[in-house]
């Protein structure tokens, strides 16, 4: 057990329910099969309980889990990218509009994601088919047709179409249709905003 300034105290939200249910530290503590002194010094936050005697005691107030730690719940961050804020990098005739980047709560750069739209005009094509790179990859067809040739072997993709593949396989997208070719674009690792974020 841990001596007072508890890093996690929530002693206080326990009395305040079960006086508000009109139970006795007496009820509470036979029904939780602890000591009435026990129930006492957590609801002082002298002690630390076990986290068997806890739910024990939040069994018998009928208590939500989620109420008793909501203070220690991690904020999120949440990523907008404004319509004027959009980075947009182009990479010969090739247009790339940064929807997100989105960075993995653990810090593992492998986990991280970013997310942007291709613009490719007609008869030119990303990627390489001699090499790949680390990571996944997935794609939506917004407008146009393309071809994506992974691994040597060749894939027609419509309006509409989606795909996904492992990156380190050489891999190329092209236009072969008559308007520019659209399409929503998501990879992990980030490759193209890495410094954006």
């Amino acid at each position: 057990m841990v001596n007072s300034g508890l890093k996690y105290p929530f002693g206080k939200r326990i009395r305040k329910i079960r006086e508000n249910k009109k139970l006795t530290l007496k009820t509470v503590a036979s029904s939780a099969g602890v000591s009435e002194s026990l129930i006492s010094q957590i609801e002082r936050d002298k002690v630390s309980p076990s986290i068997d005697t806890l739910i024990a005691i939040i069994d018998v107030l009928d208590i939500d889990l989620e109420y008793i730690f909501k203070d220690l719940k991690k904020k999120r961050k949440v990523n907008i990218v404004k319509a004027e804020e959009k980075n947009i990098r182009t990479i010969g005739d090739i247009t790339y509009h940064q929807l997100s980047a989105i960075s993995s709560s653990e810090g593992d750069k492998t986990k991280d994601i970013e997310a942007y739209l291709i613009e490719i005009p007609c008869d030119s094509e990303k990627g390489s088919s001699e090499y790949g790179h680390a990571g996944k990859e997935m794609g939506f067809i917004m407008d146009g047709s393309g071809e994506l040739e992974y691994g040597g072997i060749n894939y027609s993709l419509e309006k509409g179409d989606s795909v996904s593949f492992a990156s380190d396989i050489p891999h190329k997208l092209k236009n072969i249709g008559s308007k520019p070719l659209k399409a929503f674009w998501v990879t992990t690792p980030p490759r193209l905003f890495i410094n954006n974020d």
